[in-house]
């Protein structure tokens, strides 16, 4: 996979010709154009998400082999030599010079991965909030018009005319203001000098926080005189008024001394000149590692060929990792993770003598079918289902025990300041399972030992004791870095390290520095947008691939991609590492991609793309390419950030993903019609703009194997609210007969879907329901008196309570026979039971949202675009503008995630991104 700049080392593909020619002639371009359809190329920027295309014979590339776009599916990637070199025969070329490839590991969240804004589901507007049918699937039929081409041009368009906006203000702001110089009588010197313009081209009459103006006060046009006579006054009440405050800061330092976790604004503190320096002083207890194991009871033995082995404590607990998890049938049934832990039991056997039978007699394990694990599973079961029967007091003590072993190491001292550790523990020894199909699946996880970790501590804090018998790797006092302690895992050579928490203010700091960058990104976006649209007709081959990647990128969400080594990593993919198979050109300008993204999740998708890409496309598809050869052979992840980087200091490709994701959200939070709706209503809208997103950056998912299940739950949840509200209204009917002819027949009818079967399985059901209440409550109830030294309640007692549960079985009995109901309840008034109808109205019309955002959702992984993509701010305007509890977007951890959010914004609705 080596490459250089010299042609003598070019790879052996590229010298052969696979490289594209590094210049462009008009007639070549013009040849692209030969073979074009003459039908009318559809509106570009749009996706088209419904399975492969039929009509294969169209397209001058069939890679669509792999069928119906199922995510979990696996394509076959070309093993290919990397061809990132840049280095061509053709020297008199215009390119500046050669570049060479950045062989830097790259994170894997892909921190310099970019992205598109405009949306490729095709998918509309969040439908009206007065509907309450299922949303239609991101992967079904229906075509996509030039109505949703024009919503992503009006997208774009608001993003330029802000661009301009801002581009106008900064320009005004840094337009000098004329000078004048108004003399006192009594003084020769100006009587106004020229306001200090602030580091943000707004005047000090104007500061900014968070983007929202906060007017200072100005008396800079009141006559000499009563300027000084003003401030005279004004020391004076400023006196008073530090006086005052001195003492309400000294009674809060009193507290904060009694309460070390008060909350740090650091959002409101001004920013530090040297950027690079995290902390200044750092104490925390290291890290936790998991407990020894404990050997397996002498009845339980792992089995070959039908016979029990004896094994060396270290070959044990290898066998445990395999044994433990039969149940977790897609990882012990993968040939893969088969293959890899055997390979690696036999190792650990050959390292501790290997394997003997009863008599202690050699048995030479070569064979894993022959093994068996079920003795192992069925040990580790029983454990397990013995913990979760133990009462619930045992569970709270154990816990309380075990929450009070891990408190040192939960918090650390950060420049003085109380805050939480993220991931202390150290991850037990086991098998990797990685995402996707990763080729080292099943490898042994080896227990990491003090002797590997780093800690990371300030140089006067004391350093934390290693286990007894052991010492730390290294011990370092790196004021730049955040880590708490670090470590190499053996698998994959990857480096773990301890962080603070999400919660925790250097993550904060992060979040908000990385939103306050794409915010940045608005005033460039436009130049960026009009610079590679005019680039994709360049002469130079490589400017025309990074324009073409761009374009992709922008329109169409595909990451960036990054260099991997595909022997030890899952052969993922992106936008600059796209091989020749995994994209299809239908003419005029249907472009398919199928390829594994990040995390192994399959990226199929049909884009219709403009006619100009799709010849570039085409070109760079040119024969003698085939599979395995690099479509964008002159374009590397890091060239492309390079030159994002040359628009914007820090723009990175994932700059450019948050501003798309943010952006889009902005837009389409603002377009929302929420008056008159409830809360529920809002939250679906909310949710729907949510999923646009999350489709916009690819965030798919298999629809979960429980799905089904719990739509069926949630439909039967919404017949049974339909019974009980035709219960109530059998109850007035109970209460006043005549009612039947006031409100018409109509009225007391059931619903047609609540067939007499289905309500007497219902009645089963709630009869069962209260039964397992009332037992639930008796064991209790029992419990509290064995803590409080009391005796346990007498059997009596229960059949005593579930007489309740008898009673509600023969009044539905009844009601079946005699087709009434009895008015239940103290008071009970035809009133009433209107008023309970209503809230059972309430109850099924946001459970019929609820189903309608979780078939939507079936598909789209809304959290990771709300949690890493969509400045939370957004989300806290939408929550305080429109009164919708922040609680019901954001759980408890996010909210401590985005406090900063939360308050910085405050109760301003006006904020914008």
């Amino acid at each position: 996979m080596a490459s250089t700049s010299s042609d003598d080392d070019m790879p052996l593909a590229r010298a052969n010709g696979k490289l594209s020619a590094s210049k462009i002639s008009a007639a070549a371009d013009r040849k692209m154009d030969q073979n074009a359809s003459k039908a009318r190329p559809g509106p570009p920027g749009l996706s088209i998400r419904n399975g492969p295309v039929v009509d294969e014979d169209a397209m001058d590339v069939d890679s669509s082999s792999n069928g119906a776009p199922k995510r979990k599916s696996r394509v076959s990637i070309g093993q290919a030599v990397n061809y990132k070199d840049q280095s061509d025969s053709e020297d008199n070329a215009p390119m500046a010079k050669r570049q060479k490839p950045n062989r830097k590991q790259v994170d894997s969240d892909s921190d310099d991965e970019p992205i598109a804004r405009k949306k490729t589901n095709g998918a509309k507007l969040p439908p009206s909030i007065k509907e309450t049918e299922k949303d239609e699937s991101s992967d079904d039929d229906r075509p996509l018009g030039v109505k949703f081409a024009q919503k992503k041009a009006d997208i774009e368009k608001a993003a330029a005319k802000e661009a301009r906006a801002i581009k106008a203000a900064d320009a005004k702001a840094k337009k000098p203001a004329p000078k004048k110089a108004i003399k006192d009588e009594s003084d020769d010197e100006p009587l106004a000098k020229p306001k200090k313009r602030q580091s943000n081209g707004v005047s000090s009459a104007a500061k900014k926080t968070n983007g929202v103006k906060k007017e200072v006060d100005s008396d800079s046009d009141a006559p000499i005189a009563k300027k000084k006579t003003a401030a005279k006054g004004k020391a004076t009440v400023n006196a008073k008024k530090v006086a005052v405050k001195s003492e309400k800061e000294e009674s809060k330092d009193n507290s904060a001394a009694e309460d070390e976790e008060e909350e740090y604004r650091w959002w409101d503190a001004p920013k530090k000149e040297d950027d690079s320096i995290k902390w200044t002083t750092l104490e925390h207890n290291g890290v936790l590692f998991p407990p020894e194991y404990e050997r397996l009871p002498k009845s339980v033995k792992l089995y070959y060929d039908g016979k029990a082995v004896n094994l060396d404590v270290r070959a044990e607990e290898v066998a445990t990792f395999f044994g433990s998890m039969l149940h977790s049938t897609q990882n012990v049934e993968n040939p893969v993770f088969q293959k890899n832990f055997f390979n690696d039991f036999k190792d650990i056997l050959k390292e501790t003598g290997g394997a003997r039978d009863q008599d202690g007699k050699p048995v030479d394990i070569k064979d894993f079918k022959k093994l068996d694990f079920t003795k192992i599973f069925e040990h580790y079961k029983g454990i397990s289902e013995a913990k979760k029967a133990r009462p619930a007091a045992e569970k709270k003590a154990e816990k309380a025990e075990k929450d009070k072993f891990e408190a040192p190491y939960m918090y650390c001292k950060w420049d003085g300041r109380k805050e939480k550790v993220g991931n202390f523990r150290v991850e037990p020894p086991g098998l990797f399972r990685g995402r996707g199909e990763h080729p080292k699946t099943g490898t042994v996880k080896k227990r990491v030992m003090p002797e590997q970790v780093t800690i990371n501590i300030g140089k006067d804090a004391k350093v934390p004791e290693p286990p007894a018998g052991h010492k730390w790797k290294a011990v370092q006092h790196d004021n730049k870095a955040t880590w708490l302690a670090m470590w190499q895992e053996n698998v994959n050579g990857n480096y773990k390290y301890v962080m603070l928490a999400a919660n925790s203010t250097v993550k904060g700091q992060a979040d908000f520095k990385k939103f306050e960058k794409a915010r940045e990104l608005k005033k460039h976006i436009a130049r960026i947008r009009a610079d590679y649209t005019k680039e994709l007709k360049s002469e130079v081959m490589a400017d025309r691939q990074r324009a073409t990647a761009m374009y992709l990128i922008d329109k169409f969400a595909l990451r960036a991609g990054n260099e991997k080594d595909t022997e030890n990593e899952a052969e993922t993919v992106g936008c600059c590492s796209l091989k020749y198979e995994h994209v299809s050109l239908v003419e005029p300008n249907k472009v398919i991609f199928d390829f594994l993204g990040k995390d192994s999740i399959r990226f199929y998708n049909e884009f219709i793309v403009d006619r100009q890409v799709f010849k570039n496309l085409k070109m760079f598809k040119k024969p003698p390419k085939e599979d395995g050869d690099d479509i964008f052979d002159r374009l590397t992840t890091s060239q492309l950030n390079k030159h994002l980087s040359s628009y914007m200091t820090g723009l990175t490709a994932k700059v450019f993903r948050t501003y798309n994701a943010s952006w889009t959200m902005s837009q389409l939070l603002q377009k929302l019609p929420v008056n008159n709706i409830t809360v529920a209503e809002k939250i679906k809208l909310y949710n729907d703009c949510n999923r646009e997103v999350a489709i916009l950056c690819n965030h798919k998912r298999s629809v979960g194997a429980s799905h089904e299940a719990t739509m069926e739950k949630l439909l039967d949840r919404i017949k049974g609210l339909k019974y009980q509200k035709w219960r109530y209204k059998m109850m007035m009917l109970d209460l006043d007969p005549k009612l039947k002819k006031k409100k018409g027949a109509a009225f007391f009818e059931l619903d047609e879907d609540l067939t007499q079967e289905w309500i007497e399985e219902h009645q089963k059901f709630l009869v069962t329901e209260q039964q397992s209440k009332i037992q639930k409550k008796f064991e209790k109830d029992n419990e509290k008196r064995l803590a409080e030294g009391e005796s346990k309640l007498p059997d009596k007692e229960l059949k005593e309570r579930l007489q309740v549960a008898k009673e509600l079985e023969a009044k539905f009995k009844k009601e079946n026979k005699t087709k009434k109901v009895e008015a239940e309840g103290k008071g009970a008034t035809i009133e009433k039971f209107e008023g309970l109808i209503e809230k059972q109205d309430e109850r099924v019309r946001n459970l019929e949202l609820q189903v309608a955002d979780r078939e939507g959702n079936k598909e789209v992984a809304l959290g990771t675009s709300k949690i890493n993509y969509i400045d939370p701010r957004l989300t806290v305007v939408f929550a305080k503008k429109f009164n919708v509890p922040i609680e019901k977007f954001f759980s408890k951890t996010l909210r401590d995630k985005f406090n900063w959010a939360i308050q910085s914004v405050g109760d301003d609705p006006t904020w914008e991104f």
